[in-house]
């Protein structure tokens, strides 16, 4: 690497960071399009300027910037910020200014190597002249995504209890899609429909989220959800139904998936994806582990300072997941007598799971300890076979795959490992076929689960 376009550390703690959003866009990439497109009118609602970027649009440029030891979405978010910032160069000529931007690139804990992504592209951006001047603003799972610092301290929890609702109502419109996609009277009508039922409660976050009048965003949820009924044919017969888990950002991006749950469904599925939800609530969940550790610890030493602290570690932890957990039943009781849309699963019925069939344990973290217990869940609840879709290399998902694939073997239930990279992975729709004829046979010999 030429030494004049290496960054410093210092870069890497200024320029990465929680830092206050300002007067300043804030560029959003698209993991699921449906919640990035719900997050950008949330951040509007709080006087935020907020815009989501085109995504896969840039891949050559991610792929020129990144090795290929990384993992997939980082090739995907590292081209998608490189592309839209050089399209704004483009569409604004000498008035382009770095200053004016913020790139928004949340991190986790752990040995995922997901928390090394804002760094690197730090890295990648300031070795490009002008773009070292765009600051990355993240926000992780150590404090379980506090906005603390990011704006007015008077806003902040409104603003986080925002943008939660905005995560439930997008899982709500995605398992919307999948319910009444695979039945549609004509084709196109399902993603015709939630077009605009995304520009619909965008609006509507966009109108209500800043007063916190959330009973109004979830009127017009049910109104959303009554017209997507609508798209359903009611003479075609019910099809197989597929669990699918695995990596948060594989799973949820269509592009980089390369359309899966739309391939499923070509084959006779109807998918139920693992919400985004669920990760959100694991990480309060999981913060509360350590809270209960940490406090157990501290009264076996008799150290009071560390009781005290752990004990009010606990109390957030505590009161954070309870309210996520409110909210998000409060939304799926609204929309569940309207149609019958799957339930978003429990994390604490997640871990129950792993324990009594005891193969694997929270202890370890990352995504695998849901994705194990999911798929355990999806196999003894009447679901016809799972799918477990993850980057290349990505070790929770391999890890999933090497202690679920033989149970489920035993189990004579039908399961597919999907792994991903900008290639089509040779031998992918076969197993895909095989999997289906595997699931509709099963469907045929026990039914399928009703929700």
């Amino acid at each position: 690497m030429d030494p004049k376009k290496n960054c410093s550390f210092q870069s890497l703690t200024e320029n990465v960071g929680r830092l206050s959003l300002g007067r300043k866009t804030l560029l959003l990439p698209q993991m699921n399009r449906i919640l990035a497109h719900l997050f950008a009118p949330s951040f509007g609602a709080f006087d935020i300027e907020a815009k989501v970027m085109d995504t896969y649009k840039g891949l050559d440029l991610g792929m020129q910037c990144t090795s290929g030891k990384e993992c997939y979405p980082c090739q995907v978010t590292m081209g998608d910020i490189l592309h839209h910032l050089k399209e704004e160069q483009k569409r604004l000529g000498a008035a382009f200014n770095p200053d004016d931007y913020l790139y928004f690139m949340p991190e986790s804990d752990g040995p995922c190597r997901f928390g090394m992504y804002n760094k690197y592209q730090r890295i990648v951006l300031d070795s490009f002249p002008v773009l070292d001047r765009v600051k990355i603003v993240t926000i992780t799972t150590r404090d379980a995504y506090s906005m603390a610092g990011m704006l007015d301290p008077r806003r902040a929890r409104d603003f986080r209890k925002a943008l939660y609702l905005s995560v439930d109502v997008a899982d709500i419109l995605e398992r919307l899609l999948w319910r009444i996609r695979p039945y549609e009277r004509e084709p196109g009508m399902a993603d015709d429909f939630i077009d605009r039922a995304m520009s619909v409660m965008g609006g509507a976050f966009e109108t209500y989220a800043g007063r916190l009048e959330f009973e109004r965003i979830l009127d017009r949820l049910t109104e959303v959800v009554g017209e997507g009924k609508t798209v359903i044919n009611p003479r075609i017969p019910p099809k197989p139904l597929i669990g699918m888990v695995g990596e948060i950002y594989l799973r949820s991006h269509a592009h980089a998936n390369q359309d899966l749950i739309r391939v499923l469904e070509r084959y006779g599925a109807e998918v139920v994806n693992a919400s985004t939800a669920e990760w959100v609530n694991y990480v309060s969940y999981e913060g509360l582990r350590i809270a209960e550790r940490e406090l157990r610890l501290a009264l076996k030493q008799l150290r009071l300072r560390p009781v005290a602290d752990s004990f009010r570690r606990l109390l957030q932890c505590r009161g954070d997941l309870l309210y996520k957990e409110y909210i998000q039943r409060k939304t799926y009781r609204r929309v569940k007598p309207i149609i019958d849309l799957a339930d978003d699963h429990k994390v604490a019925h997640l871990e129950k799971v792993l324990r009594e069939e005891d193969v694997f344990t929270f202890d370890v973290t990352t995504e695998a300890c849901l994705s194990i217990a999911a798929i355990l869940d999806y196999a003894r609840s009447g679901y016809n076979g799972a799918v477990n879709v993850y980057p290349f290399t990505c070790m929770p998902s391999m890890t999933t795959s090497a202690i679920v694939k033989p149970l489920m073997n035993r189990q004579r239930f039908p399961y597919l490992d999907v792994p991903c990279d900008s290639s089509i992975q040779p031998g992918r729709e076969a197993a895909i076929r095989t999997f289906m004829y595997q699931a509709h046979e099963h469907f045929k010999r026990n039914g399928r689960k009703k929700f």
